[in-house]
């Protein structure tokens, strides 16, 4: 008679280490391909969720592009820009183009910034016939708002808050001006006139925004997580059993 025979309810440890590992890589194998087969489902579905919608969304954004196309004649949506000379751009206070078409009337601070050596906004956009008003507020000391390209008028130097000069633009293009007594310190400013101008896409700060893709940690697959996380409960339950039954378990050699 075996020993077997002898304690029928009575397991060694070894057979026991062998029977629980055995079932524990079977239960692992089966826990990994389901979790394989379940993200793979996943990205799938995923990806055409997310394909469909660029197919749509792409498209009808193209489509939108498409019937912007009028930008190239000046015709503008909300990615374009007048094409500002540099005479603009590197003024002081210059933090891109303000929209005012629509407007009758546009208003430009004169004497801003912390120094008063500014327009406020100094690239503006208006529709043809739009009429400019330069506002003094008295910051900086004597000011005047001279056209330097695309225009002519001059106003008189002043420092006086609350003083006003006005010029209505006629016609279409890009009009540069300036102060004459600050010139050489960056004080400049333009106005884009009407649709029939040069445009440029509007520059975005701080460029591709990793932010928004969610930042620059590594991603793993759906697929490769879900193996991890079967393997981990399979070898955690594994070792836990085997604890368990060495510490607690019958005994380790044969009876005689």
């Amino acid at each position: 008679m075996t020993e077997d025979d002898e304690n029928p309810t009575d397991l060694s440890r070894r057979s026991f280490m062998r029977e629980t590992a055995f079932g524990a890589t079977a239960a692992a194998g089966t826990a990994a391909t389901s979790g394989v087969a379940s993200a793979q489902e996943g990205n799938e579905s995923g990806d055409n969720e997310s394909g469909g919608a660029n197919e749509s969304g792409g498209n009808e954004s193209g489509g939108a592009n498409e019937s912007g196309g009028g930008n190239e004649s000046g015709g503008a949506s909300g990615n374009v820009e007048p094409a500002w000379p540099s005479f603009v751009t590197d003024a002081n206070n210059f933090n891109g183009t303000e929209d005012l078409r629509g407007q009758g009337e546009a208003t430009v601070q004169v004497g801003a910034g912390s120094d008063g050596l500014a327009f406020d906004p100094p690239g503006i956009w208006v529709d043809t016939g739009t009429t400019v008003i330069w506002e003094w507020t008295g910051e900086g000391g004597g000011h005047n708002v001279a056209a330097v390209e695309g225009g002519d008028f001059a106003s008189e130097v002043s420092s006086e808050s609350g003083f006003t000069f006005e010029n209505t633009f006629e016609e279409g293009g890009i009009v540069t001006y300036e102060c004459e007594p600050h010139t050489s310190q960056g004080m400049h400013g333009g106005v884009a006139v009407g649709e029939e101008i040069e445009t440029q896409e509007v520059q975005q700060e701080g460029g591709g925004g990793g932010g928004e893709s969610g930042g620059g940690g590594v991603q793993l697959p759906g697929a490769a997580r879900a193996v991890g996380v079967a393997l981990t409960v399979a070898l955690g339950s594994t070792l836990g059993l085997a604890y368990v039954f060495m510490r607690y378990g019958g005994d380790y050699e044969e009876d005689v």
